[in-house]
Parts: structure tokens; sequence; C-alpha cells
């Protein structure tokens, strides 16, 4: 039985928090004399907060099913075969059917408990740990402007606070707690980060403060806007649907096609797609559509069925004979992959599809991954065809993320303006004992890499932000940092002896259609070290601590659920930004878990 969330078992320690909160504080960022900020009651913040977090969908589209059970079995390797038919009406147009498969004889006392939902891949990360600058001053990366984990994160703590397992007799599945990527949950936001100037390539904002979980050591916030560009040339887009058995649940192949019709929605005359599906094998539904043929394509989505097996490579290849069929010279070319990940049949081990996708990269057709369903789902494997793929990689938990992520910022994603985007930050032995970055540790590279036009990096999209953080620690520090005794000493002679700076950071980024990077360097004096936190780099940080919570991280410090709260509370922007609002209503659930 689903729970009822009213806010009731959360209100309480937010009134308790803010109450008195009458006008909200600025952060650091004053208000202009002539625009003084809204004030709002504890009440009305409190209100907003529920009111966003119930309004959640996610477990809707999981859980409540909306079909009619004709048979289930199991085959011999534990997967449950179905047949069944939705009676969802898809907006007066032709019902959906959302799977059909033959099944065999039904023993008497099989059920939904046969059902093996806790079968989801992920990769354990080891969090980042600091380094001392005696040792290695250099932290280099690729950039990461995924959100996946995210929203996983969201559908995952939304489904361990209103399902037991008594509901359908399964509980419910989700992330691991060390696979949360934390770079990704603090990329999921907004942030207010300057258009880039004329000419340039990226917009930098910068700032070094007192860190809030630690009193020893100061957070580094870097804030990194792309340029916009003009997004209205065309594109060659396959939709490449896995329509295997293993999407039938409402959260896979019917919510895959409510995204997809929203995608389609912003199509024009200007671009071509196609349709690709693959179960036992892959079908063309639909090829070199223009993308005003918005009734056909509609069609074609609502057509799609779910049954049998995953034969993914195949889908894939076929998907990049089509993009390269209709290749745009100068425009966007890129197949959208549509799947939980649940590959069983052709090649499916993660290294045999990243060499796929890899040498299908080559042809200047770009992967992006949507990630759908619950259970089953395979977050190691679709993050690792986005990265190889030169793409980018959503997880969409309900109706909402679809229009958030296909609405609004897949057409960022689609426009690359930097290709094999890296960062570099050189941390000055002088003024910094020890460093650590948070999140971005499966994006870790050498040093030496960072100057090899050969390893890739990452792509950014036209518009796009990336945020990322460093605690430091800095000279003359109580933090205890670990020592390195060295028979040789540093006999480096590079360093720059007397400088303030306490670091900088380097960007080398490749044109889209280029293959020799470009360098950008923007230093961090000590000058720019202040007391109070922004209102963006307060966000990341509380986004960082309730990560790190999350993770059971060593290095929370004195973090706290009610704290984040209290702090992120402070924000305007949780009564105007659904999203903020909503975050802080799950930081409330994990703290009602705790």
């Amino acid at each position: 039985m689903r729970k009822n969330i009213s806010g009731k078992r959360i209100r309480p320690y937010i009134s308790l928090m803010i109450a008195g909160l009458l006008m909200l504080a600025s952060c650091g960022q004053a208000a202009a004399e002539d625009e003084p900020e809204p004030s709002y009651t504890s009440e009305e913040i409190m209100d907003r907060i529920a009111d966003i977090g119930n309004d959640y969908d996610g477990l809707d589209d999981s859980r409540d099913s909306d079909f009619s059970l004709f048979g289930l079995s199991s085959n011999s390797g534990g997967t449950i075969m179905y047949e069944a038919t939705t009676t969802e009406d898809c907006e007066g147009e032709a019902s959906v059917s959302s799977a059909v498969s033959s099944p065999s004889a039904v023993p008497a006392d099989l059920g939904f408990t046969d059902i093996p939902w806790n079968t989801e891949g992920y990769n354990s990360i080891t969090e980042a740990g600091f380094v001392t600058t005696g040792t290695n001053r250099f932290s280099t990366f690729g950039a990461d402007v995924d959100t996946a984990s995210y929203s996983n994160f969201r559908r995952t703590v939304y489904e361990a606070y209103e399902w037991n397992e008594d509901d359908y007799g399964y509980g419910y599945g989700g992330m691991d707690r060390s696979a949360l990527r934390i770079e990704e949950m603090i990329n999921y936001f907004e942030y207010s980060y300057p258009e880039a100037e004329d000419g340039e390539k990226f917009s930098v904002s910068q700032t070094i403060v007192p860190c809030p979980w630690n009193e020893d050591t100061l957070l580094y916030r870097v804030g990194v806007r792309a340029e916009t560009i003009d997004i209205s040339g065309g594109s060659n887009i396959v939709f490449l649907v896995d329509t295997s058995g293993s999407m039938f649940w409402n959260n896979g192949l019917p919510l895959a096609q409510k995204a997809l019709k929203t995608l389609q929605e912003s199509l024009t005359e200007n671009d071509t797609v196609s349709i690709v599906t693959y179960a036992g094998s892959s079908q063309v539904l639909a090829e070199g559509l223009s993308g005003d043929m918005h009734h056909e394509i509609r069609r074609a989505i609502n057509s799609l069925e779910a049954g049998g097996g995953t034969n993914g490579e195949g889908g894939i290849i076929r998907a990049y004979e089509i993009a390269e069929k209709y290749f745009i010279e100068g425009g966007n070319n890129r197949v959208i992959l549509c799947t939980d990940g649940d590959f069983n049949l052709g090649t499916s081990s993660e290294a045999g599809l990243i060499e796929l996708i890899e040498e299908k990269k080559e042809t200047g057709v770009f992967l992006s991954c949507l990630g759908f369903g619950t259970g089953n789902y395979m977050d190691d494997k679709m993050e690792a065809l986005a990265d190889h793929g030169n793409g980018n990689y959503f997880y969409i938990d309900c109706t909402e993320e679809a229009e958030k992520a296909l609405r609004n910022e897949i057409w960022s994603t689609l426009y690359t303006v930097a290709k094999d985007t890296k960062f570099q930050v050189e941390f000055n032995p002088e003024t910094v004992a020890a460093y650590r970055i948070i999140g971005y540790e499966n994006r870790q590279m050498s040093a030496e890499d960072f100057s090899d036009d050969e390893k890739d990096g990452g792509e950014v999209g036209s518009g796009q932000t990336v945020t990322i953080l460093y605690e430091i620690v800095p000279v003359g520090s109580d933090f205890g940092v670990p020592s390195v005794e060295s028979r040789y000493g540093n006999s480096d002679e590079t360093s720059i002896t007397g400088s303030d700076e306490f670091c900088v950071l380097n960007i080398r980024y490749k044109e889209p259609d280029g293959d020799t990077s470009e360098l950008r360097t923007y230093p961090v004096t000590a000058d720019m070290l202040t007391e109070k936190m922004d209102r963006d780099t307060s966000w990341a940080a509380g986004v960082a601590q309730v990560g790190m919570l999350y993770r059971g991280s060593e290095y929370a410090g004195t973090s706290d659920y009610d704290d984040i709260i209290d702090r992120l509370s402070e924000d305007p922007a949780v009564m105007e930004d659904d999203l903020k609002a909503q975050f802080l209503y799950i930081v409330g659930m994990l703290e009602d878990m705790d």
C-alpha cells in the first residue's frame, strides 16, 4: 500500500529550523538597493517544500502499473516472461501495447514475490582522499556534465521512504550508496554563472570560502559556463529504443515513449529523425523522416511494444548505419539510446560494448543515453556507453525529469561546443598543504594526460555549466594531513616562489570538429578568499554535504541534515525553483530515515 506523504513527518523539524525566518539571508550576495529581496514566512517556506516534495510522480510511473496481466512464467535464466496490454490512451491516439510475449505454463505458486527486483548494476566509487601538494600538486580530470546519478538517487530515496517489503512482495531496488557520483548531484542544479564573453569559449568564476563542515579547511568552488551558440541548425537523430521484455513496466518503455514524444515536439523541418528498436533483433520503424512530420513520428513511437531478449549490439550497429546514411556535415549527428542497460544477447559485457562504441564514435556520430527502469537497471553500463560515445547520460525516473531533460536540456547537450574538455588544477605548495576533489573520482587522469590530445576528456554543450568543488588545507592549518618522507626531496624548479596564489585552473578543449586542443588559464589569488559563501557556492556545498552523508563519507565532518536544510532554506531560489525545493524535501526524508 502506497504511503501518503503529507509532509507531517517532515514539517516539524523544518518549521523548528526556519521559525522566525522573515527575510531570507543573502549568503554574501547583497541584493540591489532598488530590487529588495522577497520575504517569506517560515510557514510559506515549509508549505512550499512539502507541496513540491509530494508532487513527485516517479513512484506512480514505476509501481501503479495500469495494465491487465495475462500470464507469468519463469525461463531457465530466471527472467520473468509476461504478456500484457496497457489501458493508457496516449492523448487520444492509438493505445500502446507495452509488452507482448508468449507465456509458457505458469506454476501455481509463481507470483510477484518470485521476481528478482534488486539486481541493479553499479560501479562502486572509492572516495578521493586528501593529497599533499608535496607529493602531487596536480589534479587532472575530464569534464562531466551528466546528471543521471542525482535522479537515480532521488528515485531511490523516495522508494525507500514510501515503500516497504510488503508492497508487491519485493520492497525496492535502488542504487548502492557507494555508487553515488557527487559531481552529478552538484551539476544537476542551475547556477547563476555569467555568460561567456564574446570570443571566449567559457566564463569562469572561482571562490574560496571557509569550509562549512570543517573549520580547519577551505572550500574552493569553480563555476564554468560554456558559450551559448545558435542551435537552430539541423540535427540528424536516431532514436534507438530497447523494446525487450525488461522494459515492460511503466517506468520503462511507457515512460520512454512519453520522453521521446516530449523531444519530438521540438523538432523542425531542419531535422532528420529515424527510429530503431531492438529486442531479440533490431527493427527500423522510421527512417529519414523530416522533423516536422510530428504525426508520423508520434505514431511510430506509440507503436512500440516490449517483449523478448535484449540484443543491444545489433541495435547499436543498425542505428549507427542509419545515422551515417543521413549524416549532416557541420550539424548534430547523434544516436539517442533509451534502455535499462540490461543487455543479454549478442555482445553484452561492458568491455565489449565499450569497444563497439569506441569504434562507432569515430564516424562523427555521438551517443547520448537515456536510462529507464527499476529493479534490473544497469547504471554501470549506461555510464560507460555515454562516456565512451562522446555523449551525455540522463536517468529518467519520472515525467517531470523527462520534461527537464528532453525539453529543456538535451538540446544543449546535443550541440557540443567543447570536445575532449579537461580540467587541471595546480596547487601552490607555499599556500596549500593538501587538497581533495569532491566527486569526479571516475574522471581522474594523470597530469601528463592533460596536454596529450590523444586522451579523451568530456564533452560540454551550448550554455552548459560545470561546477567543481575542492576542500583544501591551507599551510599552517591545524588539520592533520598525511606526510611523505622523501630521500631526494623536491627538485622541481618550476614552483612560483613567494606567490600568494592558492592555485591555477587550466582548461584544455578542442573545437567540436578539431583535433588540437587549446589552453585557457585562470589563477586563484589570496585576495579571492571571502568569509561568506555566495548562494551558488552555498548550494553546491550543501548538495555535496548531502552526498557525503548519504555515502557515509569519512570527510563529512560536522555536516548535518538539519543544518543543511537550515542554510539552504535561506536561498530565495527555493521559492522559485521546484527542483531545489524538492531537494530539501528529499533531505528531510533522509533525516527522517536516519
